[in-house]
C-alpha cells in the first residue's frame, strides 16, 4: 500500500494499544545531507540504509536537475550516486522542486565548488519557528560569494576559488554547521567553525566528508576545523538509524499503553531519551538489532524536561513524548529552548482533553534566548487526562506524528487532516501503523 499525496486524511480509531515490530532506516537529518555531500565528489558515491521519505525524494530530483545520476544499488535502499556530469538546473525546474523543503540551501556550497555558481528560490519546511536563511547567506559571503538577490530567489557566484574562514556561530545550529561542512571541505585553506551543532548526524556527515577525502577534526569544545583539500572522490557509507523516528515509536508505545520492537534503534544516539523514557515509568530492553519498548503498567510518572543541542534532549523528541505525558500523574514541565513556536500544537491536544497550559517564562532550570521575548515556549502538563477523538490539522511534521499518537491513544475516531506531510519524515509510517495493529483507515479505502 502506497500513500501518495491525495491520500491526506486519516481516519484513526483510537484506544487500542501498539504491538508488534517495525523498523527505522537511516536518520532523515543525515541522509539527503549524504546525498547532496555526492556532488563534491568526482567519483560515485554509494548510500545504504535510504529510507523512503519525501526529503530523499526532493534531494534525488534536485541532484537529477544538476545532471547527477541517481539510481538504486543492488541491495534495498541503497542509492548509487554519480556526479562526473554536474552541470546548471532550469530555474523554474528548481523552484518547482525546492517548495517543500529547506535542502536546497545546503545545494550552494557543492554548486559553487563545481559550477562557480548557484540559485535558491524561496524556501518551505516546518513552520516551528525561525531558522535564519540570511545567516547561510553571510556564511557563503565569508567563504568568498557574491550573492544577487532577485525577483525568484538568490544567484550566488564564485569567482574565485572559495577561502577557509573563521566562523563562531552565535547559536549551534545543525543546518549552519552542516552549511559550513559542506562549503570548507573544497575552500581554500582552513576554516575554523565554533559553536558547532555535534549531532550524531552532524558526526554521519563528517564520517561521509572523510570517506571521500576530506580532513576534519572535532574538539571537544564545539569547534570543528576543517583543513580544505583541492579534490574529492566517492563513498561508501551506511546511514546511521533514525534515533529521531524511533523515539516517536517508543512514545507512541508509552501513550497506548503498547509494546513495540524497534529494530535499528540505536542505545549510542538516544542515551538522553531512553533516561528520559525511564524517568517518566516507560520500559525499554536493548539488544544487538535494536530496542523494544513497552508500557509497564501502573501509573506514569510527571517530570521536569528542557530540549536542548545534543547532548541534550533533542526538541524532536519533545512533542511526540508531550502526548505521554498528558498520561503522567501530576504536573509535568516543558520548557522548550530550541525551536520558540514548536508548543502549539499542544492547543489541539487540549481540544482532545488534555490540560496544557503555555507560558512565556521560562519554566525550568535555566534561562534561555526566548526567555525576554514573548514566546509561548513553556508548558505545564497536568495528567493524567483521558483524549477524546477529534478532527486534526497537521501543523508540521514531528507535532503531525504527536497528533497521530493522540489519536490512536484517544477514545471514539478522530480524522487527521494534512498527514501527506507526515511522508517527509517518517517512512510508510501506514503500513507500520497497521502492522502494530492500529485501527485505521483512508477514507474509501483498505488498508493492510
Amino acid at each position: 500500500m502506497t500513500v501518495n499525496g491525495s491520500d491526506d486524511v486519516l481516519l484513526v480509531h483510537g484506544g487500542t494499544p501498539l504491538e508488534g515490530e517495525i523498523r527505522v532506516r537511516g536518520a532523515k537529518n543525515l541522509v539527503p545531507k549524504a546525498m547532496v555531500a555526492a556532488l563534491l565528489g568526482s567519483e560515485p558515491s554509494r548510500l545504504r540504509n535510504v529510507p523512503d521519505i519525501r526529503d530523499v525524494r526532493v534531494v534525488r530530483g534536485l541532484l537529477q536537475l544538476h545532471g547527477v545520476t541517481v539510481r538504486p544499488g543492488e541491495e534495498p535502499g541503497e542509492l548509487v550516486l554519480d556526479p562526473t556530469y554536474v552541470e546548471s538546473a532550469n530555474v523554474a525546474d528548481i523552484d518547482a522542486h525546492a517548495g517543500s523543503s529547506r535542502i536546497p540551501i545546503l545545494l550552494c556550497g557543492p554548486l559553487l565548488h563545481r559550477l562557480g555558481h548557484a540559485f535558491i528560490p524561496g524556501l518551505g519546511g516546518c513552520d516551528i519557528g525561525g531558522r535564519p536563511i540570511d545567516f547561510h547567506f553571510e556564511v557563503l559571503r565569508q567563504f568568498g560569494a557574491t550573492i544577487e538577490k532577485r525577483a525568484d530567489g538568490q544567484y550566488l557566484e564564485a569567482p574565485r576559488r572559495l577561502r577557509g574562514t573563521k566562523i563562531r556561530l552565535p547559536y549551534p545550529s545543525v543546518g549552519a554547521t552542516e552549511q559550513v561542512l559542506l562549503t570548507a571541505v573544497l575552500a581554500e585553506g582552513v576554516t575554523e567553525l565554533s559553536n558547532a551543532a555535534v549531532e550524531p548526524e552532524i558526526e554521519d556527515l563528517i564520517c561521509v566528508l572523510q570517506k571521500m577525502g576530506a580532513i576534519i577534526a572535532m574538539d571537544t569544545d564545539r569547534t570543528i576545523r576543517i583543513t580544505g583539500v583541492d579534490k574529492l572522490g566517492g563513498y561508501n557509507h551506511r546511514a546511521l538509524a533514525d534515533r529521531l523516528e524511533a523515539a516517536s515509536w517508543a512514545s507512541a508505545a508509552l501513550a497506548t499503553e503498547g509494546n513495540i520492537y524497534v529494530h535499528g534503534a540505536q542505545q549510542r544516539s538516544m542515551m538522553t531519551f531512553l533516561n528520559t523514557y525511564r524517568k517518566v515509568g516507560g520500559a525499554f530492553e536493548i539488544d544487538d538489532e535494536g530496542i523494544r519498548f513497552w508500557h509497564p503498567g501502573g501509573q506514569l510518572k510527571s517530570i521536569a524536561l528542557e530540549t536542548d543541542v545534543h547532548p541534550g534532549f533533542q526538541t524532536d523528541w519533545q512533542q511526540p513524548l508531550v502526548v505521554a505525558l498528558t498520561q503522567a500523574t501530576g504536573l509535568s514541565i516543558v520548557h522548550e529552548t530550541v525551536y520558540e513556536s514548536r508548543l502549539g500544537f499542544t492547543s489541539a491536544l487540549n481540544q482532545m482533553g488534555a490540560h496544557i497550559q503555555l507560558y512565556r517564562e521560562c519554566l525550568g532550570g535555566s534561562n534561555c534566548r526566548f526567555g525576554q521575548r514573548n514566546f509561548l515556549h513553556s508548558a505545564v502538563v497536568s495528567g493524567p487526562t483521558k483524549l477524546q477523538g477529534a478532527d486534526l490539522v497537521i501543523p508540521d511534521l514531528r507535532g503531525g506524528f504527536s497528533y497521530l499518537i493522540a489519536a490512536l491513544a484517544a477514545q471514539g475516531t478522530s480524522r487527521v487532516h494534512g498527514i501527506d506531510l507526515i511522508n517527509r519524515g517518517y517512512e510508510n509510517f501506514m503500513e507500520k501503523l497497521v502492522e502494530l495493529g492500529a485501527k485505521v483507515e483512508l477514507p474509501g479505502k483498505a488498508l493492510g
